[in-house]
């Protein structure tokens, strides 16, 4: 494969087992990129390899006065030299072919599988090693794969100039034969202890640039709240392990180094020493010992590939480790056990929408409005019932999947929304499997594909990526819903408004303006309602939001409550949301309190008889509600009297 044809059809489907096996899967993958490398890297390192020969041999000539047999030396190193040189660059092409390539591939692999786990990822593996695998270590992945075929060639180049040594002077060749095994192994009682050296500095750079991230994502919070300055000590203190055990590396690889240097050095010297003392008796001639010294020293240059095949595979085995532990995520935990069936055909429409975990049921066709004091609760029921994993407050061991941040349309623009598509594995508590249920199915058994189209899940804070607004609804959708009539539902008139304005001049359908990233021109409010109305525009059978009206003001509130309930009439919706405005709105109002179903009515009937309703939703406090029921019971107390004097 060429660079120009990636990115690849198929990237395959990896040996993710452990780090070593997803090497030796890509090198595999690459058998004829490697080969390619391999074949230019032999006409090169045999260039270098058939050197001192032809220099022993002109040497010779010299000493013997053969004019036409230095002639012919002559132009024999002309086609050494051009050997060489062609070989050197298409080697270099082709390995940083095999490269790129490669990177290509783990970049493509770890794509699909962030589509497939999706919001789950970020709980199973921290988000700064999901940051380190997919830049850095790509990086390094790539390295090793691409310095294998060097390697192979060089080592063939080694093993080339000891065998023609033999045989060209054997009284010399056998130092030499002798010699180059000892500098092959040399290094090697080191590289353990440069390879935890390196695996060290990785973690914690790992753990610096995971701080960093998550630093950076909570950074209007961490300023609103003066806790800066804590988190950039934080930094600080990481970024200094870092680097101290950065340093701690490069004196191995460093004194690694110098044994490369040192050792053949060595047996320069020896060479010479030895070769003339030979010399000297009459038993090797001079262009022999040209050329025995010719052979060491051009030596360095591939026994270098060794001390690079071993630095490669030690800083590329862990962070072929880390890949293979992403990519062998699974949606559930029960993709990865024995026995398990596959995935399940789709269930009928118009099925309920059923939660083991909470004992929630939205009936089918209905505007079903969750109450939940609770707000990471309502955050981990949302995801649940789009099909994502469950938490821990379930008590079962459950997997995780599903997938996060939102499909993307032709053009790339993310729906910001989260199809079903995760689930969890058997639970060990009373709920038993903790995936929800759309018409019985649990939705983690379903084909993703089929999950997503079936549930849609809006986070409390969706994401718009830039790009016109036409592309921000060219969503995977039923087609049912315009975008207008969406646009209209979540009131988004002053949005269009607002977008017409700072479009360029000749824009004059808003549907054309431009979009900032992650809409940073718009107000929160005005971003939240053209999420809604995207979420609106796919046309769900069950559509799952999230606190869709936090941003919004009361009057605006109440019209796109309305809105709600007039497009997806028929169609079964649950909101998550503590507003009167929108629980008045819905036919089914569910009171979820530590983790349970408390109580289910429409908005006014738990208004008056639930407490615990009264206090999410009216914002009172306890001592305010006894105050209240005290009050009532002292006005009650009072008409009694009124009623017993008249």
């Amino acid at each position: 494969m060429q660079i120009s044809d990636l990115p690849h059809p198929d990237p395959g489907v990896p040996d993710a087992r452990s780090g070593p096996r997803f090497l030796l899967w890509l090198g595999r993958r690459q058998l004829g990129g490697q080969a390619r490398s391999l074949g230019w890297g032999l006409v090169h390192f045999c260039g270098i390899a058939g050197l001192p020969y032809a220099v022993g041999a002109g040497v010779e000539a010299v000493v013997d006065r053969d004019g036409s047999r230095l002639l012919l030396v002559g132009g024999l190193l002309v086609l050494i030299g051009i050997a060489t040189s062609v070989g050197d660059t298409m080697l270099h092409r082709t390995a940083v072919t095999n490269w790129i390539t490669a990177a290509a591939r783990v970049q493509q692999l770890l794509a699909r599988k962030t589509v497939e786990v999706g919001s789950a990822l970020t709980r199973r593996v921290a988000a700064g090693e999901v940051v380190a695998v997919s830049t850095g270590d790509v990086e390094k992945i790539g390295w090793f794969v691409e310095a294998v075929s060097r390697f192979l060639a060089a080592a063939f180049a080694v093993v080339a100039i000891c065998v023609g040594l033999l045989f060209y002077a054997p009284s010399i060749g056998i130092v030499v034969a002798v010699g180059v095994p000892v500098l092959a192994l040399s290094v090697l009682p080191l590289l353990p202890r440069a390879t935890r050296r390196a695996d060290v500095q990785r973690e914690k750079a790992g753990r610096a640039t995971e701080l960093a991230s998550d630093t950076v994502a909570g950074l209007r919070v961490l300023r609103g709240i003066g806790g800066e300055e804590l988190f950039l000590a934080r930094y600080r203190e990481a970024s200094q392990q870092v680097r101290e055990a950065a340093v701690r590396s490069a004196r191995m690889w460093a004194l690694i180094s110098a044994v490369q240097v040192l050792l053949p050095g060595v047996l320069l010297i020896t060479v010479v020493w030895y070769g003339s003392g030979l010399v000297l008796d009459g038993r090797l001639t001079v262009g022999e010992l040209v050329a025995a010294f010719s052979a060491g020293a051009t030596m360095l240059y591939p026994l270098r590939h060794f001390e690079e095949i071993a630095m490669a595979y030690s800083f590329s085995r862990p962070s072929a480790q880390r890949a293979a532990r992403v990519l062998s995520l699974t949606r559930t935990e029960a993709d990865a056990r024995p026995g398990f069936e596959g995935p399940l055909a789709a269930p009928e429409p118009g099925g309920d929408l059923y939660d083991p975990v909470t004992g929630l049921l939205a009936p089918a066709g209905r505007l079903t409005a969750v109450v939940c004091g609770d707000p990471d609760l309502a955050g981990r029921l949302a995801e649940r019932l789009g099909g994502h994993p469950a938490e821990a407050e379930d008590g079962g061991d459950h997997g995780a999947g599903g997938e996060a941040g939102g499909d993307r349309g032709a053009d790339g623009e993310s729906r910001g929304e989260r199809g079903a598509g995760g689930g969890s594995g058997p639970g060990s508590g009373a709920a038993g499997r903790a995936s929800a249920r759309l018409g019985g199915v649990p939705l983690d058994r379903l084909p993703l594909d089929t999950a997503r189209a079936l549930v849609l899940v809006q986070d409390k804070d969706p994401v718009l990526l830039s790009g016109t607004l036409r592309e921000l609804f060219a969503v995977p959708s039923s087609g049912a819903v315009e975008p207008a009539a969406a646009l209209a539902a979540a009131r988004c008139a002053d949005v269009l408004d607002a977008l017409l304005q700072s479009a360029p001049a000749g824009v004059v359908d808003p549907m054309d303006a431009r979009i900032t990233e992650r809409g940073r021109s718009l107000s929160g409010g005005q971003r939240q309602r053209l999420a809604l109305a995207r979420s609106l525009a796919t046309d769900p059978e069950v559509l799952v939001l999230d606190e869709p009206t936090s941003a919004v003001d009361s009057h605006t509130e109440a019209r796109i409550a309305d809105g709600i309930r007039e497009l997806r009439a028929g169609r079964t919706t649950v909101v998550l949301a503590s507003s009167p405005l929108l629980l008045d709105r819905a036919d089914h109002v569910v009171l979820v309190h530590e983790g349970a179903v408390a109580a289910t009515g429409t908005h006014r009937e738990l208004l008056r008889g639930e407490p615990r309703y009264r206090a999410v939703v009216t914002r009172e406090t306890d001592e305010e509600q006894r105050l209240a029921r005290m009050g009532l019971e002292r006005l009650a107390e009072e008409l009694t009297e009124i009623e017993e004097t008249a």
